[in-house]
């Protein structure tokens, strides 16, 4: 698959997509908190399969 996930978007969903594991794990925000596991998914392979229909991209331009 195309990367279409940039360096600072990349960051922002690693992070936040484990502080979200994190306050699930801990009870702290419930079930939404799982959340997080897409995007850390999204971030530690850089593609979101959400971006491909309109051919969003965060990479920068080759």
């Amino acid at each position: 698959m195309t990367r279409n996930v940039g360096g600072i978007d990349r960051a922002a969903r690693i992070v936040a997509g484990a502080a979200l594991i994190l306050l699930a794990l801990t009870g702290a925000i419930g079930a939404w908190g799982w959340i997080g596991v897409l995007l850390l998914a999204t971030g530690l392979l850089s593609v979101c399969p959400a971006y491909l229909p309109f051919g969003f991209s965060t990479c920068k331009a080759k």
